[in-house]
């Protein structure tokens, strides 16, 4: 098995992406490697002159910025109890575009990645983050599926 020294773990706060966190920090402290958090914000379509005054889009845009910061920092004060080689991430952007793109910036070795996340009708429109992350990254990725009931 290939020695691990940086793993990406994607998450977005979902039951699922927990799971896939709990198991990438498992596997950072099996081998010793650093743990990069990332949260990908997904950027909504952009109405900016069409229903929304600028301003009032700027603003949700900072608030969404904000509210993500402070989900980050609290998933961190919860789950990084004696684990000092992390770093956490916040992006925005087409979330499978930006789990590949952070992980081949960051040199990770290995993408983590929960196989639920957000579901229902966004699943059927847009199709599987995860999916999208195995078929184009050139990183090994790990899928972890939820374990239902």
């Amino acid at each position: 098995m290939s020695k691990f020294s940086t793993i990406l773990v994607a998450i977005d706060f979902s039951d699922s992406s927990d799971n896939a966190f709990q198991m990438a920090l498992s596997m950072a402290k099996s081998f010793s490697a650093r743990l990069l958090i990332l949260h990908v914000i997904n950027e909504p379509v952009d109405m900016r002159g069409f229903y929304v005054p600028h301003i009032s889009f700027q603003k949700l845009e900072e608030e969404i910025n904000e509210g993500a910061q402070k989900m980050m920092e609290s998933f961190c004060r919860q789950n990084m109890h004696g684990f000092e080689d992390f770093e956490s991430l916040i992006v925005s952007g087409l979330p499978y575009e930006q789990i590949i793109a952070q992980a081949e910036e960051k040199s990770a070795d290995l993408i983590v990645i929960g196989t639920h996340g957000r579901a229902g009708l966004d699943h059927v429109l847009f199709g599987s983050t995860a999916e999208k992350v195995v078929r184009k990254s050139k990183i090994p990725v790990l899928t972890v599926r939820l374990e239902e009931g």
